[in-house]
């Protein structure tokens, strides 16, 4: 036993080879890019709106970012199995330093958010593949030292983001801080796509998913609609807008529920009928109930508080690292206790929006600080079990399916959170006050705005910790065995 304890433990000299360090350097840096950006922006986001306007379209820089998240993470790992990790990494790097050259050199915020839209796929594809690249480039005893290693990148990229875009904004420029990254994908993807080893091509009897671009296409034209309604704040077109764009929700749910096994959500997504379904909702619910902060928060503190850059971007980092801290501390609970995690932590995130909605208007600064971590400690305690829970509760045939569709529908839920607190924030005042005072009303009713939300995925969590639900799968498991 002794014997076999010694080849199981697993430290990080025999990942720090030469076989192994170069993939593990190559999968942070994929990971660093996506994780680091959007603090970075929202950092410079002040700066960039000084400049060149457009103030009325900041909730797009969220959610064009988010869908081509979206899109790049649903066709990723169709393109590994058609031709390996190499020519879809080399992709997605060149589209990231692509997107971040637009965006350097933009003249107006419409071109920066064709930027925007070109990081996201990028910065989406290389996280997507970065995740796909551990299970293709370690043994299997190795994948937890570079997951760890992942994992730990997240914690970094929440200290270094605001510094570095901070320090672009206050002695360079933001335009320079674009150009920075830039030049890192495009030294990733020159690596991927001339020296590094990635694999084999997976065998050709996997072939068998097709790309979902119709549905995808859908999806990303439904929220286009939703953020579009924000714009121009109108008493006919944006309720028009608002329809248009909830009506191609509906659609795509409807396609991809007759999609088969090429779905991209389990059956019956949404709702509170089932476990997996309750689920989604509380993911949906509270990641567009949550975005405001990231998406407004540095604009807000900065013209309120006269915050810096870099201030103003360290307190949206509060909440990546009370997630993070808080998720550590209880990640080792009984799953008997799995309920009682999840309910506290949500509840700690209803209770930071409405924090928010406080404190981002009165200050003082560190109050919003306290808030957002708050906010970013009751996800890292309920997020930890929610895949967990979930996952023992419903089908087995669709654990895979499951677990593939939370980080989808949680960017789903940024992006459609970012559209509709854009459509408050300008019906608020937002795109047209010059003043501080003119800034509070905003400032509070994005966050006021988002606790319906809030409260939708509060009812969600109610049912999906709920013993009913537990009592539900197992009578069916008895009836599946009977």
């Amino acid at each position: 036993m002794a014997e076999h304890a010694s080849h199981s433990r697993v430290t990080w000299s025999e990942v720090l080879t030469r076989d192994h360090a170069p993939a593990l350097a190559l999968v942070c840096l994929g990971v660093w890019l996506h994780a680091a950006d959007g603090l970075i922006v929202a950092t410079m986001l002040p700066a960039i709106v000084a400049e060149i306007g457009g103030g009325a379209l900041v909730a797009w820089s969220v959610a064009l970012y988010e869908i081509g998240s979206i899109v790049a993470g649903a066709t990723g790992g169709f393109l590994v199995l058609r031709s390996g990790l190499r020519l879809p990494m080399t992709l997605a790097g060149l589209l990231f330093a692509i997107g971040c050259l637009v965006s350097a050199f933009a003249p107006t915020m419409p071109a920066l958010l064709a930027g925007r839209l070109l990081q996201g796929l990028g910065g989406g594809g290389l996280m997507a593949l970065s995740f796909v690249a551990v299970s293709i480039l370690f043994p299997k005893r190795l994948m937890a030292r570079a997951m760890a290693a992942i994992s730990a990148l997240w914690g970094v990229s929440s200290f270094l983001g605001p510094l570095i875009g901070g320090l672009f904004v206050e002695y360079a420029s933001w335009r320079a801080g674009f150009v920075f990254f830039a030049a890192q994908a495009l030294a990733l993807a020159l690596w991927i796509g001339l020296v590094a080893r990635l694999g084999a091509r997976p065998p050709a009897a996997e072939l068998s998913n097709n790309v979902p671009l119709l549905r995808l296409a859908v999806l990303a034209a439904g929220v286009v609609a939703v953020a579009y309604a924000g714009i121009d704040i109108d008493p006919v077109a944006t309720p028009a807008f608002i329809a248009a764009g909830t009506a191609l929700l509906i659609v795509f749910l409807v396609l991809d529920g007759r999609a088969g096994p090429d779905r991209l959500l389990p059956s019956v997504p949404f709702g509170l009928g089932t476990a997996h379904a309750s689920a989604l909702t509380m993911v949906l619910a509270m990641s567009a109930a949550t975005i405001a902060i990231t998406a407004y928060g540095p604009l807000l503190v900065v013209a309120i508080h006269g915050a810096s850059a870099i201030v103003a971007g360290y307190l949206v980092a509060c909440s990546a690292v009370g997630w993070t801290v808080f998720a550590i501390l209880v990640s080792g609970a009984d799953p008997r206790h799995d309920p009682k995690y999840i309910t506290v932590g949500m509840a700690m995130v209803v209770a930071s929006i409405a924090g928010f909605a406080l404190a981002v208007p009165a200050g003082p600064v560190w109050l919003i600080a306290l808030v957002a971590i708050l906010e970013g400690g009751g996800f890292g305690i309920a997020w930890t079990f929610v895949l967990r829970r979930v996952t023992t509760l419903s089908d087995p045939a669709e654990t895979e399916r499951i677990s593939g569709a939370i980080p989808t529908v949680q960017r789903l839920g940024y992006a459609l959170g970012a559209a509709y607190i854009g459509i408050i924030a300008n019906a608020t005042g937002f795109a047209q006050a010059d003043t501080a005072e003119a800034f509070l009303p905003p400032a509070r009713w994005v966050f006021f705005g988002s606790l319906p939300l809030a409260l939708v995925g509060l009812v969600a969590m109610i049912r999906f910790v709920s013993p009913a639900i537990a009592d539900a799968r197992h009578r069916q498991g008895k009836k599946a065995l009977s």
